[in-house]
């Protein structure tokens, strides 16, 4: 089945970066659509960004637009996410997702994505 395994989440400095890291296995990782979401303390899960299954398009959240960067290896069926000029408000469980139904990254800003990650926590301290 499907997995996905974050890494790569920690404490940091307001102003720092940290590169979070997925690792998918049992899919054909270069035909899936790939996202990250996260989870700040009670609120609802958000988009954060998400590339197509070529790598070719990427779409992301306007909080995180010029600070993130999306990525992603298809022959190391590895996405990443470089969270650069990190922010307090940034704090959450980070969630890595797939999906197969090759959508543009847009449309899972608001539909979500198929295949979910159990997620790895950031916490930024001011």
């Amino acid at each position: 089945q499907v997995q996905l395994v974050e890494s790569g989440g920690g404490l940091v400095q307001a102003g720092g970066s940290l590169r979070l890291s997925c690792a998918a296995s049992g899919l054909t990782f270069s035909s899936y659509g790939m996202g990250w979401f996260r989870q700040a303390p009670g609120k609802e899960r958000e988009f954060v960004a998400a590339i197509s299954w070529s790598g070719g398009s990427t779409y992301y959240a306007d909080s995180v637009k010029g600070r993130f960067t999306i990525s992603r290896d298809n022959a190391k069926n590895m996405v990443y996410l470089q969270m650069n000029a990190l922010k307090p408000e940034d704090t959450a469980v980070y969630y890595c997702a797939a999906d197969s139904r090759h959508y543009s990254p847009s449309y899972y800003r608001n539909y979500g994505m198929n295949f979910w990650g159990k997620g790895t926590l950031v916490t930024v301290s001011s």
